[in-house]
């Protein structure tokens, strides 16, 4: 699996919005990389920051 698909299965099993932080527990990734692949994922518009440092799913 994708570190990116790995970070939105994560978002999407906690139901709630997550810091990177969180992310990287959940996931086992790296914090660096997670902060990478979650800018790269709102650029392609596939999550969404619904407020400073929390990210969520695109629904």
């Amino acid at each position: 699996m994708e570190t990116s698909e790995k970070i939105i299965q994560a978002i999407k099993k906690a139901g709630k919005a997550m810091k990177s932080a969180e992310i990287a527990d959940a996931t086992g990734i790296d914090k660096k990389e997670v902060d990478k692949v979650l800018k790269k994922l709102k650029t392609e518009e596939k999550i969404i920051s619904p407020k400073m440092c929390f990210y969520d799913v695109k629904k």
